[in-house]
């Protein structure tokens, strides 16, 4: 199948990420949310991004303006994916809201479109029994931040389709990832370790064995580490990883027990980096 049109569902850290990707690649591209604050974030972000990539010589001028004028944004979800050949959701970790979207998102996209969830954890064959189409639904994993992770992760569910992973794996290629098809169990493989490296890591502060900048110092020169798993928990946001961790935790046993230092965070509302306090303190 020869997808177009892209339509985004949910404009957040990822989904901003993920809608920046496609109209960076030439996709026509919809970001559709709830808030119009958010969606003007997102345009901020899409703009600051793409002059970033002109000084870096990644992006040309005329890449940019394209970008930047061609990205359409909208609060109506019925109307965002009414041509799309491509609806890659990317809401918060919560089955109620995925469900409410991508039963939407089926009832007025074409019959034909294929449907993808940035889930981290969730169960493709769940997310799938939410539509009418659950042949052309799979997990589309995106990492974060998006435009300069190589990877997206392809989970398929009981029912999806080989020509919904081919798909994918064909657009993915497109905007410049390469990707793994894992078998579907909770976690896929990513998730299930990063969620417990970053979670001893919560554990190990808690207990006082190091500060947080040293023990990302420790990971990340020591292990050969990117970012260190308590700089990446503040940047992937702590209600995000708790959610992950909760759901680990129930589908496959102690180990993913959520450590109580992060269940407290939570509390107090500091988030990461989109609160301006997490486990550690943002200007």
């Amino acid at each position: 199948m020869v997808v177009k049109q892209v339509t985004v569902v949910g404009a957040g850290v990822m989904g901003r990420g993920i809608a920046y990707v496609f109209a960076l690649a030439g996709f026509q591209t919809t970001l559709t949310d709830i808030s119009e604050e958010q969606l003007n974030r997102a345009q901020q972000y899409v703009e600051e991004t793409a002059e970033k990539g002109v000084a870096k010589g990644k992006v040309t001028e005329e890449q940019k303006a394209a970008i930047v004028h061609g990205l359409n944004v909208t609060t109506h979800l019925k109307d965002a994916v009414k041509q799309a050949d491509l609806i890659v959701e990317a809401v918060p970790e919560k089955r109620e809201l995925k469900q409410a979207v991508l039963e939407v998102a089926d009832e007025y996209s074409p019959p034909h479109a294929v449907i993808a969830s940035n889930t981290s954890t969730i169960s493709p064959t769940e997310l799938g029994s939410y539509t009418k189409r659950s042949n052309q639904t799979a997990v589309m994993h995106f990492f974060n931040p998006v435009p300069l992770m190589p990877l997206v992760e392809i989970v398929k569910g009981l029912e999806t389709s080989q020509q919904t992973v081919d798909t994918i794996r064909e657009v993915s290629e497109q905007i410049g990832k390469e990707t793994v098809e894992v078998n579907e169990f909770p976690g896929f493989v990513t998730s299930r370790i990063s969620a417990l490296i970053g979670n001893e890591a919560l554990h190990m502060l808690q207990e006082g064995v190091a500060s947080a900048e040293d023990i990302d110092k420790a990971v990340r020169l020591g292990l050969n580490f990117p970012m260190g798993p308590l700089e990446l928990a503040d940047l992937v946001g702590l209600d995000a990883r708790l959610n992950n961790l909760r759901y680990l935790h129930e589908t496959l046993g102690e180990k993913y027990r959520p450590a109580p230092l992060l269940e407290k965070l939570v509390k107090a509302g500091r988030l990461g980096r989109k609160t301006k306090q997490g486990i550690y303190k943002y200007d």
